[in-house]
């Protein structure tokens, strides 16, 4: 004879797991308590950046030297095709040239990794998301995070032909630190947004790389703005000068280059580098915690 029903028994799995201070397992955290997760975290982010890092180049003869020369050997590809052939120069003085360049493929090759990193960050790792609890917004930061390492060894080759082509160590060089650090706020909270995107569609990682290149053409990596778009209309300049790989590159060059002076950077630019840098960071960052409970889940 069947026992009689209990008081348990009518309660529904909602009341239950309320009652016994039960909780859906991968369910998304509070904002605030997965920030606290996150730096708890914090030494696993920092590894696993590194980890990459070392990792990426290690089947290659030169090994870590790919970090600078990839970089560099695309400067001298857009040098050759734009600066020799197609004359995009026009404006920038000859001694100038050569560290504009670099520089300006060297800081939007920061941002085009960490987006790419970014689309690949979880569909590209579906084992360590399944296989582990943690937050999963680890692991597109950890990937901005290795960009920003990587950034830096190149910076020693930047360095090297900025004073090369005559722009010497001065005060203004420390305006890099901020520069880069507001990019880098940038590149994460973008790397977070397609971190997402990327998850649900893995086939956005095979659309981006066109992507990232109408965006670098359109940002003067390897020619002057305001000169090459002298006789369109003003708002076309704006849109372009304005826009936030343009922005980062153009206070980097201010910051190394001699010569080139604030007449090349638009009005505020240290305001709209900060405001690009907290809007995306934040809302970057708000966007792939809003679906932390899907991840992984196919």
């Amino acid at each position: 004879m069947s026992s009689p029903p209990s008081a348990d028994d009518a309660l529904s799995a909602a009341e239950l797991a309320a009652k016994y201070g039960l909780a859906v397992s991968g369910a998304r955290p509070g904002l605030r308590e997965y920030v606290s997760q996150l730096k708890g975290r914090r030494h696993f982010i920092l590894a696993f950046s590194r980890a990459k890092l070392t990792a990426q180049y290690s089947q290659a003869k030169l090994g870590q030297l790919w970090q600078v020369a990839t970089p560099l050997l695309n400067a001298a590809v857009y040098f050759v095709i734009f600066g020799l052939i197609l004359g995009t120069k026009k404006g920038i003085p000859q001694e100038v040239f050569i560290p504009f360049l670099v520089t300006g493929v060297f800081v939007f090759t920061f941002t085009q990794s960490s987006v790419m990193a970014g689309v690949r960050a979880i569909s590209g790792n579906l084992g360590l998301v399944r296989a582990l609890h943690f937050p999963r917004a680890s692991l597109p930061i950890s990937f901005s995070l290795q960009q920003l390492q990587q950034l830096l060894y190149s910076m020693i080759v930047l360095v090297a032909v900025t004073v090369g082509w005559g722009s010497y160590p001065r005060l203004s060089w420390l305006l890099v630190i901020p520069a880069l650090a507001l990019q880098f706020l940038f590149n994460t909270g973008l790397a977070l947004a397609m971190a997402r995107m990327g998850a649900k569609t893995p086939d956005l990682a095979q659309l981006m790389p066109f992507v990232m290149r109408t965006w670098m053409y359109a940002s003067g990596v390897m020619f002057s703005i305001p000169v090459m778009l002298e006789d369109k209309p003003a708002w076309i300049t704006d849109v372009l000068q304005y826009n936030p790989a343009a922005i980062y590159m153009d206070l980097v060059r201010f910051a190394l280059i001699d010569g080139y002076g604030s007449e090349n950077l638009p009005a505020h630019v240290w305001l709209v580098a900060l405001a690009w840098a907290v809007v995306v960071g934040l809302v970057g960052f708000v966007y792939f915690w809003k679906a932390e409970e899907r991840y992984g889940r196919g």
